[in-house]
């Protein structure tokens, strides 16, 4: 398995936590074309065929982890999420 780039392993870890990749994008300042490039490629050295897959083997091969009680120093990679409520804009 060829190892992941640091992008790669940022683009899996925001949508395992349910981002799209046109959310995930915003996120990075990236096109969301941009993205899913950076999930294939991860796919491909995975060697897997769709991003759950993808996601679901860097987390049993340790490579992502959703460890909450880690200190923000455990990983550069891995991006600390703060859930924020959902804000609803009325269309009148």
């Amino acid at each position: 398995m060829k190892p992941l780039t640091e992008r790669e392993l940022t683009c899996l870890q925001w949508v395992s936590i349910g981002k799209t990749s046109w959310e995930t994008g915003r996120i990075l300042g990236l096109a969301e074309r941009t993205i899913n490039f950076h999930i294939q490629n991860a796919c491909r050295k995975l060697g897997v065929h769709s991003r759950q897959a993808a996601i679901t083997t860097a987390m049993r091969t340790g490579l992502l982890s959703f460890d909450e009680d880690a200190p923000d120093t455990a990983s550069p990679l891995l991006p600390r999420v703060t859930m924020q409520p959902e804000v609803r804009h009325n269309a009148n």
